[in-house]
């Protein structure tokens, strides 16, 4: 029997709101939960917890870390869907789609709270 059925990533933000309008208004995601300063949000089967953190926090995030990896089929189509919200956000907090040296498609996200949320799929290369 398999007990394991996905990996969730746990996001700390400063400001869940902010967070959220992101995760649901620009990516697409649905909030499953809202309590306080907790979150949980899901698209196509992927979830991601948000907790709003403050100052002092160990796990405080802002350093530019690809810490919200979502696997994706279509990297491609998925940008296509998000293009017109995505114009909404600065130029410079999003890059992609593009070919990586290490065999991903990317799109890459600035959060507001510094970090990178990014869309993967595997490039699939002639050897």
């Amino acid at each position: 029997m398999t007990n394991i059925i996905q990996s969730t990533p746990f996001m700390h933000v400063p400001d869940l709101g902010a967070a959220l309008a992101l995760m649901v208004d620009v990516l697409g995601f649905r909030i499953d939960l809202r309590a306080d300063d907790y979150a949980y949000v899901s698209r196509d089967g992927a979830g991601l917890r948000i907790l709003q953190t403050g100052p002092g926090n160990p796990f405080q995030p802002g350093n530019r870390r690809f810490a919200h990896y979502f696997d994706c089929r279509d990297v491609d189509a998925l940008h296509d869907e998000l293009k017109p919200r995505l114009r909404a956000l600065p130029a410079h907090d999003v890059h992609g789609p593009a070919d990586k040296p290490y065999g991903q498609r990317e799109l890459l996200i600035l959060a507001p709270d510094g970090n990178l949320i990014v869309f993967g799929q595997a490039i699939h290369r002639d050897a």
